[in-house]
């Protein structure tokens, strides 16, 4: 009896704690036959470029039978957010918002029926799948720490200092890819150039000193990028030595769009949903 009410205590303090695997998966981490891909979805542009060609005889006044690769990377990214060949507006991130998190139970509700940029930091090998989908569907034993509080103190006035001196402003909100609902991300920050271009921040703070961008949170940058179809991130970090900023501004450095990574990552993503399916699936149910 004593354990039973310490458990509804717990609850009532987390109301996604506790709640059935079924309930926080779907609909959106449902097996979905043919895994989605940016190549595949690249081929599918270009595809639609080719039977644009053969009716209107020439793109940009030229009527080769092959999509320029300049104009097949633009469609591509125009698969996730903007605006593709000959002006036609595809889908933007603004359309694709599925949470705040203002409304921190919704946003975690949202996280927990995709696969977020914090999941994909993890899955650096097809090995690291296992351990990503354990963690996704039985949470883990770390709830946070004097970091990562000061972390959270601290992004605000960062962001403050990214707004005020590169003009993008701060963001709470989640977001899914154009093709993907289960693909998942809320950047730090975003803002659009005067000529269309989506540029995003990350904002970390840190207790070491970096020489390079840790490869973990360059898989976040590239996944955001994918997610919203933005070109450049900003990444700025800001080191502290006992929890005081050892500098007076934050450091930075812009991290460009790499399609060949974000291939791989949505490849690993697709990977992940897959065994995530299989772990909560009946074997009679699972698709063949």
């Amino acid at each position: 009896m004593g354990r039973s009410r310490r458990g509804a205590r717990r609850r009532s303090r987390d109301p996604l704690r506790g709640q059935p695997v079924a309930r926080l998966v779907p609909p959106l981490l449902t097996h979905t036959p043919g895994r989605w891909s940016v190549r595949a979805e690249t081929r599918r542009c270009r595809a639609a470029e080719r039977r644009e060609r053969s009716t209107s005889g020439s793109v940009s006044g030229r009527g080769r039978a092959r999509v320029p690769r300049e104009d097949a990377a633009a469609c591509e990214r125009a698969v996730s957010g903007g605006t593709g060949q000959n002006g036609r507006v595809l889908l933007t991130y603004r359309d694709r918002l599925v949470a705040d998190s203002t409304d921190r139970v919704a946003w975690l509700r949202a996280r927990s029926r995709g696969i977020t940029a914090t999941d994909v930091a993890k899955l650096s090998t097809p090995r690291s799948i296992d351990v990503a989908a354990t963690a996704k569907l039985h949470g883990t034993n770390f709830s946070g720490n004097r970091y990562t509080d000061h972390g959270r103190i601290r992004e605000p006035e960062i962001a403050r200092w990214v707004a005020a001196t590169h003009g993008i402003r701060p963001s709470s909100a989640l977001y899914h890819a154009a093709e993907e609902r289960r693909h998942l991300a809320t950047p730090d920050g975003l803002a659009e150039t005067h000529d269309g271009r989506l540029l995003l921040c990350e904002i970390k703070t840190t207790a070491k000193a970096w020489r390079s961008i840790p490869r973990h949170y360059l898989r976040q940058v590239w996944w955001q990028q994918y997610v919203l179809g933005a070109e450049r991130t900003l990444v700025v970090w800001e080191q502290h030595q006992g929890f005081v900023p050892v500098d007076d501004e934050p450091l930075s450095a812009w991290v460009d769009r790499d399609d060949r990574e974000i291939a791989s990552l949505v490849t690993l993503a697709s990977a992940l949903i897959d065994e995530l399916h299989r772990r909560t699936t009946p074997p009679e149910r699972r698709a063949v």
